[in-house]
């Protein structure tokens, strides 16, 4: 082929892509899709008018990471009343109502709509999820009206920073209706609190998506980040298109039940501390500061050396090693802090100065071994000087070379 069968074979071509092309039709709208057409559910309508309402179950054989749903509704009645200190008791697990909101900002005040709220409890037939949703700002007083007859049915409600930020919300909005809030008569226990002392000192963060991920085993998939959510509603208010809405529901669902998941894993460890099976000893060090916070000093030092036998990293084993002394000392018994002390004494580490200050202490106040206590005082001027430590080897030093005074008959 020569080069004008070339020309003329390559005009043929643009003049097919041209007529393709020319005078493009416009694009059409996509059809609206409301909320109801797109999830299973129903429009609920009350005497302040309508919302969208759904319901989802997790049989009893399902399970979410580690937790089977037929474990909770087994749990104890009494499982929440160490993480409560004594608030809830006597409360079977199927009148504990675990709660979640998603809302049109995270700043929360009288600006801030919860749209979507979510209500899941255990069951004999496994784990059930009411959601309730408003499709515009005009169906908040249906939403919270059903939502407040839905929760009489309950005794216990749990959250996850709950405290802080959803049901001061929810009391905002039930205000911002006129309406009463029915909270002041469900005991609250927002998990995020035991959670912190369990874990804060191995993970990063607390937040319930990482410890769905590192406590439960759950990798989410398709989840829609939070930062998205208020946008994605705002949207949908505008456009009516539903199928955007979708992330949204499955995200709080998500939520809530690692939450229920998660609350047949953290009071068990407050209720007992000494049989969880813990594999990282960070974690049973929170615990250990939380029975020494409640004053029960022996259970707090058998968690402490289960948690240097299972392995600590340097910073918190010495910390521990320290509190260990510490709280021997408290107690009165002064072999076994000595010990503690001598062995921090030994190596290099943040807390060696004052475990040799403690070590001199002991063998000037109980000993009365001046030598020695001048002896390791002076080792920790070695390695720093402060003004105590000089007044103390000042104070060792005059008694060293004092003579002893003979009896006199």
């Amino acid at each position: 082929m020569d080069l004008r069968e070339q020309l003329e074979q390559l005009r043929r071509t643009v003049a097919k892509i041209d007529r393709k092309y020319a005078d493009p039709k416009p694009p059409r709208p996509a059809p609206s899709a409301r909320v109801e057409e797109v999830l299973s559910g129903s429009v609920v309508s009350t005497a302040y008018g309508e919302h969208f309402e759904t319901e989802r179950l997790w049989e009893r054989h399902r399970r979410h990471g580690c937790v089977y749903m037929s474990d909770l509704a087994e749990l104890s009645g009494n499982l929440l009343d160490s993480l409560s200190d004594g608030e809830i008791q006597n409360c079977l697990p199927t009148q504990w109502a675990f709660l979640d909101t998603e809302t049109t900002g995270l700043a929360g005040g009288a600006g801030t709509y919860a749209f979507l709220i979510g209500v899941g409890h255990a069951t004999y037939d496994g784990f059930r999820l009411r959601q309730f949703f408003m499709r515009d700002f005009a169906e908040e007083s249906s939403l919270l009206d059903s939502l407040e007859k839905y929760l009489a049915q309950f005794e216990v409600l749990i959250t996850y920073n709950g405290k802080t930020y959803d049901q001061p919300l929810l009391e905002t909005r039930f205000a911002m209706a006129r309406r009463r809030h029915p909270f002041d008569r469900l005991r609250h226990l927002d998990l995020l609190y035991g959670a912190r002392r369990l874990w804060k000192l191995r993970l990063e963060s607390c937040r319930l998506i990482q410890l769905e991920n590192q406590i439960l085993g759950v990798e989410r998939e398709g989840d829609l980040p939070g930062e998205l959510i208020p946008y994605y509603y705002f949207e949908y208010v505008r456009t009516q298109q539903a199928l955007r809405l979708v992330p949204i529901f499955h995200h709080n669902a998500i939520d809530i039940l690692s939450l229920a998941c998660l609350t047949a894993i953290v009071p068990q460890a407050f209720q007992a501390p000494e049989e969880t099976r813990f594999r990282h000893g960070a974690d049973l060090i929170g615990l250990a500061r939380w029975l020494l916070r409640a004053e029960r000093h022996d259970e707090a030092l058998r968690l402490f050396r289960r948690a240097v036998d299972l392995g600590l990293p340097d910073h918190l084993l010495f910390q521990t090693l320290w509190e260990t002394a510490v709280l021997e000392k408290r107690l009165g018994r002064m072999a076994a802090a000595l010990a503690g002390f001598t062995d921090l004494a030994a190596s290099r580490n943040p807390y060696r100065v004052r475990a040799l200050e403690e070590v001199a202490k002991y063998y000037e106040h109980s000993e009365r071994n001046y030598v020695m206590a001048l002896e390791v005082t002076r080792s920790a001027l070695d390695i720093t000087d402060t003004p105590e430590l000089r007044r103390r080897e000042q104070r060792l030093g005059k008694r060293v070379v004092r003579p002893r005074m003979g009896r006199l008959i």
